[in-house]
């Protein structure tokens, strides 16, 4: 089983690397990913947060439709919402984060072909939480450093 990285570990804060070409690997590390993120009760989980990098996610809000992400990519946003989240790698926090209501995405799907996506509300909000661990950004990165301070402090 995959291992979830905590922060502070300085592999969540690197952006991950894109992948050129969806091999036997990428497909191994995306099921085990679905293992790890269902065994960790997670909607989503990106590569980053068990020490792998690569741009490789995995997203299942709920319904039993995991989608699996290789170099996703926002294309087109709209609308805004606030809801709080969390996140298996900074445990036992939760943000208030700005995201968009709705997305287009363009990624490679687990057998490289290129595929797009239009999301709203949790599902565009889970693949946005996703892309911000690929690029080396946590929930707690939309706090203001003050209120982050604290934040952390408590825990």
């Amino acid at each position: 089983m995959l291992e979830i990285v905590k922060h502070p570990d300085r592999t969540l804060k690197k952006r991950c690397a894109a992948i050129t070409m969806v091999g036997e690997e990428e497909k191994e590390i995306l099921c085990r990913m679905v293992k790890a993120m269902y065994a960790n009760r997670g909607i989503g989980l990106a590569a980053p947060q068990v020490g792998i990098d690569k741009s490789l996610a995995v997203v299942d809000i709920g319904d039993n439709k995991v989608i699996k992400l290789i170099n996703p990519a926002v294309v087109e946003r709209k609308g805004e919402e606030v809801m709080e989240e969390g996140c298996l790698s900074v445990p036992d926090v939760f943000v208030k984060v700005k995201r968009a209501k709705q997305i287009k995405i363009e990624f490679l799907d687990e057998n490289g072909k290129k595929t797009a996506l239009e999301a709203s509300d949790l599902l565009a909000r889970a693949i946005l939480h996703e892309i911000d661990h690929l690029n080396g950004k946590l929930i707690i990165d939309h706090l203001n450093p003050i209120e982050r301070f604290f934040r952390l402090k408590k825990k």
